[in-house]
């Protein structure tokens, strides 16, 4: 295998895989009710307004109705339940991912379209290609290392192209010029208004956003404390925005967490436990694998850090 293939597909714990899986499905159902429950007004807007995205005219989806949206709504959060536990999981993976494909296509044909749904999108089709996976489990997989890294490259690509949106279609002007002033006086908080008091400072901000949008790649070639460092510093640019300017990112953010190792958060195995006992060895103690785990590579130490 060449070195860039071993890159793509280098073992990760299957306990990491199984807990990203359970987030992004669980984030799935927090979308419906809490981020895009307004997607379900799309079936009382008028279909001569409908233009669907190029993938929606290459496959000839039809208008959105009431009886389809609500039909969408109700299977891609039952499904997305189900599929949170790890069940069936090609079956309800690739099922939900066509579902949230379709319930962002009905979204973002009316004129506007996100960019944070990239790395969300590929993480649901990544994973629909691990078989099954359990939480605790550290017998790492080629499989799940492959669903995890395609992951983390949409994220950093929805960096890096974000960058060369801006250049390409702002140009310099975009850098020098009130891009994040007009953001404030449209939907700026008061932390935001305080901000803009200070000379110069959203300039500079706007130059820093550019410049940490491009370099964003440089996190694969960082040592795992780095790059872990990295993506904290990723989630505190969003967390300043939020803020600053009330834009979110959530769905972005939920995929970023494929850089984490996600493996060592096992609420339930804490409040199983008694108060104050520890496993004989340090380590949580090893589950059977599950029956189809995808390429496997052997069990590391749960503290060992992954890929």
């Amino acid at each position: 295998m060449s070195r860039i293939g071993r890159w793509l597909t280098e073992p990760v714990p299957l306990g990491r895989v199984a807990a990203f899986r359970t987030l992004i499905h669980l984030f799935v159902v927090a979308d419906l009710l809490v981020f895009t429950p307004w997607v379900r007004s799309r079936a009382d807007v008028p279909g001569d307004l409908y233009r669907p995205l190029l993938v929606g005219r290459l496959l000839h989806l039809p208008t959105p109705t009431t009886a389809g949206v609500t039909a969408v709504f109700w299977a891609l959060l039952t499904l997305s339940l189900l599929a949170a536990t790890g069940r069936a999981p090609r079956l309800l993976g690739w099922t939900v991912f066509a579902l949230y494909f379709e319930w962002m296509l009905i979204a973002m044909s009316y004129g506007k379209v996100d960019h944070d749904r990239v790395g969300l999108l590929v993480a649901l089709a990544a994973l629909a290609t691990v078989g099954r996976a359990r939480h605790g489990d550290p017998t790492r997989s080629e499989a799940g290392g492959w669903a995890l890294r395609v992951t983390q490259i949409a994220v950093i690509c929805t960096y890096f192209l974000a960058a060369w949106a801006k250049l390409r279609f702002g140009g310099i002007d975009w850098v020098t010029g009130s891009v994040l002033a007009r953001a404030i006086i449209r939907r700026g908080t008061d932390l935001a208004d305080l901000i803009a008091q200070v000379p110069y400072l959203l300039i500079v901000a706007q130059f820093g956003i550019v410049a940490f949008e491009l370099l964003s790649p440089v996190v694969f070639l960082l040592p795992e404390r780095w790059r872990l460092a990295m993506v904290g510093f990723f989630y505190s640019f969003h967390a300043v925005t939020m803020a600053t300017i009330t834009i979110s990112f959530a769905p972005h953010l939920a995929a970023m967490t494929s850089f984490l190792p996600l493996e060592r958060v096992r609420p339930l195995t804490w409040l199983r436990r008694p108060a104050g006992a520890e496993p004989p060895d340090g380590r949580e103690p090893e589950p059977p694998v599950g029956d189809d785990p995808g390429r496997l590579v052997g069990p590391v130490p749960a503290a060992d850090p992954a890929g």
